[in-house]
């Protein structure tokens, strides 16, 4: 971990190190997704979904057609699932259109109407 320097009284730099917490770990660097060597982490936790984007998907479906909806928000289809939810443990919601037209599903994924959005989006 880097120093840093402070002034001391008679106008020398000295190297001074943050203070340690009783876990042993220096307590200056801590924060949502930065762990304490000041690395970003990858991922938020698992099983947890992660906001795809702060609006819903505009998409056309077609009658009887089976669809797979991301409920994690890691897919690189959003809104629909690519298989990456399986690093995290959640799994897609599958739902089956009954009329072809456009719907709008949630890309926050925090809808309390999943899949489709509620406008939970606007309060995040």
């Amino acid at each position: 971990m880097a120093q840093a320097k402070a002034l001391c009284n008679d106008g020398a730099f000295s190297k001074v190190r943050p203070p340690r917490r009783s876990d042993g770990v220096r307590a200056n660097t801590t924060s949502r997704g930065v762990d304490n060597g000041g690395r970003v982490m990858a991922e938020p936790s698992v099983g947890i979904p992660i906001a795809a984007q702060k609006e819903p998907y505009k998409v056309r479906v077609e009658a009887g057609q089976k669809y797979f909806w991301c409920a994690c928000g890691r897919s690189k289809k959003q809104p629909y699932c690519d298989g990456s939810h399986k690093a995290v443990g959640l799994s897609p919601l599958s739902f089956t259109a009954e009329a072809t037209k456009d719907v709008y599903l949630c890309g926050c994924k925090s809808t309390g109407n999943k899949p489709y959005c509620d406008g939970t989006h606007k309060s995040l």
